[in-house]
Parts: C-alpha cells; sequence; structure tokens
C-alpha cells in the first residue's frame, strides 16, 4: 500500500504508473464478522458499543469482475448504515450478503464469515474491469453507494427500481472503510478538486440522499418558493436539504434542538429557524404510546408565524415515529411528505384524516440514481453545495466514530482517513478553495 500511497501523493504519476502498481493480495478494512452477530442479545439499542464490533483487519483482496473497479481510498464517512451494521440492528447485514451470494458467481465473494462496511469514498482508481471504458488508473473519484446489475427491465427507466438494487458497503461487501474499496465503474463520479480527500468523501451518501428526496421529480420536486419544513436541518441529511432549499429558491423552515445548531443554519443563510429545546414540543406522551395533537396545533402555529401565515408544501422527513404525525399534520393541502429514514422508530403513526382528506401526499425515497447522484456531485464540484464535515478520524478509530453518530453526539458529517496520513491533502483547485473557505469550513469543530 505504501507504493501506492506513494503514487497518489507524488502528482505525476501516469495512468500507466497505476496501471502497473503490483496491488496488494490482502488490505486493511473495518468490519464485523459473522461469528459476532449474538455479541449484542439483550442490550438495548443504546447500549450496543460499535467499538466492540468494528474490527480493522487486514481481509483479502477479492476478484475484480466485469465493470468493476478497485480504488485506492484515501477517506471515507461514516453513516447512519454503518451504525446499524455494527450493532446488528434491525437485522444483521449477512443475511443480505447471503442472499446476493445465491443471485450468481459474481455475487458469491459477498457472502463472507466478515463485512466491509462503508458507504462513502474519496480516491483514485486502481484498476479496472473488463468492459470499463470511461474510468482508468489514476483517476481521482468519489464513489456513490447504489449497486445494481441492471439486468431486468424494471431498472431501466429508474435504477433505484432495479430488483438488484443493493446498498454498497451495507448491502455488499468491499466497501470504503478501508485502504481498497471494490465499487462497480457506474458508481464512480468525479472527485471535485477544490476538497480535500476527507471533505470530498464526505457528503456522498447524504448528499445524494438529499437531492433526490428533496429536488428529483422522484422526490418532492422542489421549486422556487416552497416552504420545506428540514427536521434535524443542521445534521448530516438535513445539512445538505437545508442548503438545497436556499440554492433551488426555496423557503426552508428549520427544526433543530439547540441554539449552536440554529446558528450553523443562519449561518449557511437560513432565517426561519425552529429550536425544539426552546419550544419543547411533546409530540408523544412519557410512555410513547399516544401523540397530542395540540403540540401539533403549537408547531403549526409556530410554522406559520415564520412563514406570514403559509403552511409547509414539503416536509423533509427522516427521524420518523417521533415526528411523523406532526410532520402529516402541519403540510398543507395538497402538500408532500417525503421520507428517507426512521432513525427515532420505524413504525409510524399519523391521524389518516388529515391525509386523505387534505389530499396530501406521502413519498418514500431512497437514496438516488446515478444520474441523480451525478447531478449532486456536480453540485458541490461547482461549489453550489458544501461538505458539511465537522470532524475527522483514522481508519482505526472507526468504532469511536461510529459510536459518536450512533449516540448522535456528532454534527453534520464524520469523516474517517484511509490511506491519506493527515487532513487537509487532495486539493487540486486552491483558487476555487480560497472561494468556498468559510463555507467549507462551516461545520468545523461543532
Amino acid at each position: 500500500m505504501q507504493n501506492i500511497l506513494e503514487a497518489i501523493q507524488s502528482g505525476n504519476a501516469s495512468s500507466d504508473d497505476f496501471a502497473n502498481l503490483e496491488l496488494p493480495d490482502h488490505y486493511r478494512a473495518a468490519h464485523v464478522r459473522k461469528d459476532e452477530v449474538e455479541m449484542f442479545e439483550g442490550q438495548t439499542t443504546k447500549e450496543k458499543d460499535p467499538r466492540k464490533s468494528l474490527h480493522v483487519d487486514d481481509v483479502a483482496l477479492p476478484e475484480l469482475g466485469p465493470g468493476e473497479a478497485f480504488v485506492a481510498v484515501m477517506a471515507s464517512a461514516i453513516n447512519y448504515n454503518t451504525v446499524w451494521t455494527s450493532i446488528f440492528e434491525p437485522v444483521s447485514t449477512f443475511g443480505f450478503l447471503e442472499r446476493y451470494g445465491r443471485e450468481s458467481d459474481l455475487g458469491a465473494r459477498h457472502d463472507l464469515p466478515y463485512h466491509v462496511v462503508g458507504s462513502d469514498l474519496s480516491g483514485v482508481v486502481l484498476k479496472v474491469g473488463p468492459g470499463v471504458n470511461k474510468w482508468k488508473p489514476g483517476d481521482r473519484v468519489v464513489a456513490h453507494c447504489l449497486s445494481v446489475e441492471l439486468e431486468a427491465p424494471d431498472g431501466h427507466n429508474d435504477t433505484m427500481m432495479d430488483p438488484s438494487q443493493r446498498i454498497w458497503g451495507f448491502e455488499t461487501n468491499f466497501g470504503g472503510l478501508a485502504d481498497v474499496a471494490m465499487v462497480k465503474a457506474n458508481q464512480l463520479m468525479p472527485k471535485p478538486e477544490h476538497l480535500t480527500w476527507e471533505e470530498a468523501a464526505s457528503p456522498g451518501l447524504v448528499n445524494c440522499t438529499a437531492y433526490r428526496q428533496l429536488v428529483s421529480t422522484n422526490g418532492g420536486n422542489m421549486k422556487q418558493g416552497d416552504n420545506v419544513l428540514i427536521w434535524g436541518a443542521s445534521g448530516g441529511l438535513g445539512g445538505f436539504a437545508t442548503q438545497y432549499a436556499l440554492n433551488g429558491g426555496a423557503n426552508p423552515i428549520c427544526v433543530v434542538s439547540n441554539e449552536e445548531k440554529a446558528q450553523i443554519v443562519r449561518s449557511m443563510g437560513a432565517d426561519k429557524v425552529i429550536n425544539r429545546s426552546e419550544m419543547d414540543f411533546k409530540f408523544w406522551n412519557d410512555e410513547g404510546t399516544k401523540q397530542d395533537p395540540k403540540e401539533w396545533l403549537r408547531l403549526g402555529k409556530a410554522i406559520r408565524e415564520l412563514t406570514g401565515g403559509e403552511d409547509i408544501d414539503i416536509v423533509f422527513e427522516h427521524p420518523g415515529r417521533e415526528t411523523f404525525g406532526a410532520s402529516v399534520f402541519v403540510t398543507r393541502k395538497g402538500g408532500t411528505i417525503t421520507t428517507c429514514a426512521s432513525t427515532s422508530g420505524y413504525m409510524h403513526e399519523y391521524d389518516n384524516r388529515y391525509l386523505w382528506m387534505n389530499l396530501k401526499r406521502i413519498i418514500s425515497s431512497h437514496f438516488a440514481n446515478y444520474r441523480e447522484s451525478w447531478e449532486a456531485n456536480r453540485l458541490v464540484a461547482q461549489g453550489k453545495i458544501h461538505p458539511t464535515l465537522s470532524r475527522t478520524y483514522t481508519l482505526d478509530e472507526v468504532g469511536q466514530a461510529t459510536l459518536d453518530v450512533h449516540k448522535n453526539a456528532h454534527q453534520g458529517k464524520v469523516g474517517v482517513l484511509c490511506l491519506s496520513p493527515e487532513e487537509g491533502l487532495g486539493v487540486l483547485d486552491e483558487e476555487m478553495r480560497s472561494q468556498h473557505i468559510d463555507a467549507i469550513n462551516r461545520f468545523r469543530g461543532v
């Protein structure tokens, strides 16, 4: 790996130089083990500690198949799917790998007694398999996490509809929290060159998810002037949703949990902020068994005070059970609730009268297709959307980084250095960087 790192850092290695590098038969990777899936039995979700289940050791380099690429991973990032994988909830991811293994001989490579995790990366292409023409060794890239086979007709209008659609590093093996990753070539996109490796790696999953959920015609189809309620507006998903609302001429109504987070969204240019700690909403009783519609009314009043009496056109939903009833209630007649996650619980409850009698819509949204991901990455490369990176760990500290996200002791995105020996490397466009440095660093140290 040292020869690979030296080639990357030299700045003058050619594509042929990278193609001629000898690849190791093993590489360092963060992974969970199949024989440990019961290790947290009897513990509550909050008690489960990713530092105990995530191991950083050498694993074997897989065989590269057609349409695939090996990437030297300079940096990656933590997402909630890594948290779920590390605590084996809601199910063990080894079931995903076993199903993939039954699908084909190439799929069988993924069915192993260990699962290399991670759904983000920035790095350099090392080798491409047969049939790959767009990318070559030496290309500086980021990767989105949609893995598809596209052998069925279903996915050829929207690749997210492919029956074999999977999330790389969660439902497949050989993810990005490693020194080398294996991806499909149609996951690759150009690295935004005004960003460091860790900054470029961090938008990936959440940026593409936010784009589809809010901007795309497959999601909220947001237009100028829309009032958009954004839960967790300074978080990993919400931080990008807030930027997209502002960038697209909408009016974000940003829900945050404290004044520090309120200041972050205000620094983006969002001036309509609801601080949950000040409002002290109690949508559920203490037992979590019954919701209080009076609290929905109170949220709606707070929204109208900010919007000049208007209701919400689009709700950017991801907390799930805790907020979903309120989200349905406060949406205007004919409005849309888009949902992509359920971090506070999967079993949503809402009063259906407010949905059907007011012609509201609930739209499910799950990651993004290649085109949507490309557009989201393009906006980052243009300096119109910025990373939300707040802190970076080393790969050896991946357990602690994942625990921080598990405990919600983080802000924005948490990055992980893989091959990169330190932060701040990988920038090629210093002039553009200088124009956006304050926005790039907005979440740093929070």
